[in-house]
């Protein structure tokens, strides 16, 4: 398979596994009196996506059903809200730091690429076995992006490339006089759902029993070199008229076309030049869509992004946003009605619009996580998420809300210090939700915690698979797992697994009890 190979490849291959992981701090719920709310309708995490994708991989590893990104095409622009050259300050102080000395000789291309990769591979962490990730791009980086995802995403999980003609009127500014109207979605993972399929030409006209019908095709597809089997003289036995073999031969072969005539299947013609059609059954129809065509065809232009921020916020408040149809459109070819939804290049929220738009179409209860980094997450993408939900607009112009809840949060602390060592300034809360998704791979949660008063509650963190999980941990002390600690345990389990930062107890011991000694910090699984 073909590889791309530009300058820093070799530091950003692997340098998502070496991203420190950092809490999330919630921040604020909206709207007001939401706090209990555990789950809400759209997330959003103000920071650096790189830091805030390795933050969600404890709680949403394999379980993102959508990823739609709309990432810098690296057009050269940098006059855009959104800085498009790779060239922001924040990602040349990252550049410097990971690629090194090098970074001062990289090209645009070079440099978008190391931006991308390692975003790319925490992406494919997050995306369910079943999911899809879109990415929006343009000529740019098309090429690059493909190869980029191929490696990554694996060549076998290239769904296609979408083609969307993204341009209402021809731009005559271009020198080379070519209008670019159109750009590409880039789809990587599972199947698609199709559109539905239209029944609206069936009928039944003739009262056959069978049900609706339609008329369907009978000429074939290949020449008489190819399949001589289909060329052959079609013949009406009731009224002898010979409609003769088209250039292309027939679809079905003749033992097959005299059951068709047998079965009344076969519309006839009056007149030799015409063809004879069959009778296909809506009954016939194996599945209930279609495929989703590569090519987008509804009138959806950029335009209308702009159009839907101007009607948010009164003003062109932000350059060329994606707009909420063309991203609906998207997520419905995947995501059902309780799916979680991520986008870490949330820009102006258009993905959070779209996913709140077709909760309110349909009732669903999709979720949202939206990522951005930029100064404006708070005056634009959170603001647009809040009055998406509650309405806006005045007199004639006044679109609904369509309800749902809010939680901004930002990047916090590290969960471990560069040695290695916990941070200890994290709550505990968090490190007992990291320790037993690194061992479980699933979330932390009341169901798994065994209710009672006992004193090893302390330490206990839940039940697994028949698996008892303690993490006895002081931070101003160290912890020792010995004789004293095993006589305060009271869950009944097949076998334990117990954090401490010493060991008292004999291997021997430990076998006999069915007890798995994992010393803190050194055996925490890092991701």
């Amino acid at each position: 398979m073909p590889t791309l190979h530009w300058i820093g490849k070799d530091k950003v291959q692997n340098h998502h596994l070496d991203v420190p992981l950092h809490i999330l701090e919630k921040q604020y719920n909206f709207p007001q009196g939401s706090e209990e709310d555990k789950s809400p309708t759209v997330k959003l995490i103000k920071g650096d996506n790189l830091l805030a994708l390795k933050a969600l991989i404890p709680q949403y590893e394999g379980k993102i059903k959508c990823i739609y990104i709309d990432p810098p095409y690296n057009t050269g622009n940098e006059g855009w809200v959104y800085n498009d050259a790779v060239n922001d300050p924040k990602i040349k102080r990252w550049l410097g730091q990971v690629v090194g000395k090098e970074a001062e000789d990289l090209s645009r291309h070079d440099k978008w690429l190391c931006m991308m990769y390692p975003r790319l591979k925490l992406l494919h962490k997050l995306l369910a076995e079943d999911g899809v990730i879109f990415v929006s791009i343009d000529d740019n980086e098309q090429a690059h992006l493909k190869l980029a995802m191929d490696e990554i995403f694996g060549r076998n999980e290239f769904i296609g490339t979408i083609i969307w003609k993204s341009r209402q009127n021809k731009d005559n500014r271009n020198i080379n006089r070519l209008s670019n109207d159109h750009e590409y979605v880039l789809a990587f993972g599972g199947a698609l759902k199709g559109e539905a399929r239209s029944s609206d030409s069936y009928t039944n006209p003739d009262n056959d029993e069978r049900g609706p019908w339609a008329s369907a095709n009978l000429v074939g597809l290949l020449d008489e070199k190819q399949r001589p089997n289909l060329h052959f003289d079609l013949i009406n036995p009731a009224t002898g008229i010979n409609y003769g073999r088209p250039k292309m031969g027939w679809r079905n072969d003749p033992k097959t076309m005299d059951r068709l005539i047998k079965e009344n299947l076969i519309l006839w013609p009056s007149y030799p030049e015409g063809r004879p059609r069959r009778k296909k059954f809506l009954n016939e129809l194996s599945e209930s869509s279609n495929g989703f065509s590569s090519v987008i065809e509804e009138k959806i232009f950029t335009r209308d992004g702009t159009i839907a921020i101007q009607e948010l916020f009164g003003e062109r408040s932000f350059e060329f946003p994606k707009p909420p149809s063309l991203v609906e459109l998207l997520i419905e070819q995947v995501a059902g009605q309780e799916d979680i939804i991520l986008d870490s290049f949330a820009g102006s929220g258009t993905t959070a619009h779209a996913v709140l738009n077709l909760n309110k179409k349909d009732g669903g209860n999709r979720q949202c996580i939206l990522v951005e980094m930029e100064d404006y997450v708070e005056s634009i993408t959170a603001e647009r998420v809040k009055r998406v939900m509650v309405g806006y607009g005045e007199g004639t112009k006044t679109v609904e809300g369509t309800g749902g809840s809010f939680a901004f949060s930002e990047l916090g602390p590290r969960l471990f210090h560069p040695d290695g060592n916990l941070n200890e300034e994290v709550p505990l809360e968090e490190i007992h939700r990291y320790v037993w998704w690194s061992e479980t791979r699933s979330a932390l949660s009341s169901s798994v915690r065994v209710p009672t008063n006992r004193t090893d509650d302390v330490y206990f963190l839940g039940l697994h698979q028949e698996t008892a999980y303690y993490f006895y941990y002081e931070k101003e002390a160290v912890t020792t797992l010995d004789e004293a600690f095993l006589s305060q345990i009271r869950h009944k389990a097949s076998q334990y697994v117990i954090y401490a930062d010493e060991l008292m107890l004999s291997q021997n011991g430990l076998r006999q009890l069915g007890i798995a000694f994992k010393k803190i910090p050194r055996d925490i699984h890092l991701i």
